[in-house]
């Protein structure tokens, strides 16, 4: 299994709910051509801390109804929690991105983010699940997912390359393909769908204090892996905490692709 589940802190939460915030007011058209609109069923696959998950929900209203699937039954937790402050209702259910146990054919919209990249070899089989859960006669699969070699953090640390560095090299060992958004509307053409759009963008974004990106959150999976050890993190973690205190203007670059297609 090349999946590992992300330290879910506050600040990674936060994480997170500012991407998500990014994501659809980037997104908010593409959202709606693909099915985000009031009385739609949704399913968010491999949701995480639901921040998506809440969003949908939203769009979809009260006569919609929004299904949140991760293999990590702490993220369901956060997911629940977050959908109860927002005042929507959002399901739940343990399942992998190839194996959700949801209902097949049933979906006006099944959305997939972030999850490709951390599932090297896997790709073309989960792309493949989703087309089935989508209704047919119209259910679209969306994808979005990044290309790390555009990454950027202007104003960091030095730690930030040397942590960096060891995250990708988490990734090479796993096999996992971190130019993967490069390829969404291959996958999804190759499993039998009808591509709608596919695009790029550049993600500008001002991290708060305590945010460290995913090379951060991934720490125990690199311990695990014998990448870096607790004292690499005590390391890095006071690295970051002169660079808040001294007020740098931090900067987060990168690159991330959406793409979405019809099932026929």
């Amino acid at each position: 299994m090349s999946e590992y589940s992300l330290a879910l802190s506050d600040a990674e939460i936060a994480r997170y709910q500012l991407m998500a915030e990014a994501a659809e007011r980037r997104e908010r058209d593409l959202w709606v051509a693909a099915g985000a609109v009031p009385g739609a069923r949704i399913a968010d696959v491999g949701c995480g801390p639901g921040a998506i998950a809440v969003r949908l929900a939203e769009k979809a209203g009260p006569d919609g109804a929004v299904w949140a699937v991760d293999r990590d039954e702490g993220a369901l937790s956060v997911a629940s929690a977050l959908a109860e402050k927002a005042g929507v209702r959002v399901h739940t259910a343990t399942g992998s991105a190839d194996a959700t146990g949801l209902p097949a054919g049933t979906f006006d919209l099944v959305m997939l983010r972030h999850v490709l990249a951390h599932n090297g070899g896997r790709e073309q089989a989960i792309v493949d699940h989703l087309a089935t859960l989508a209704r047919p006669g119209g259910g679209a699969v969306y994808l979005d997912d990044i290309d790390a070699g555009s990454f950027r953090l202007r104003g960091a640390p030095a730690a930030y390359e040397e942590m960096d560095e060891r995250y990708r090299e988490l990734h090479r060992r796993r096999g996992n393909d971190l130019t993967i958004g490069t390829r969404l509307d291959e996958l999804l053409t190759a499993a039998g769908l009808e591509l709608v759009a596919f695009e790029g963008h550049i993600n500008v974004i001002t991290p708060p204090p305590g945010m460290r990106g995913p090379a951060w959150a991934a720490r125990d999976a690199m311990i695990a892996e014998g990448l870096i050890t607790p004292e690499d993190i005590a390391r890095w973690d006071e690295a970051f905490r002169r660079a808040e205190q001294e007020w740098r203007e931090v900067r987060f670059f990168a690159a991330s692709f959406v793409a979405f297609a019809r099932r026929p």
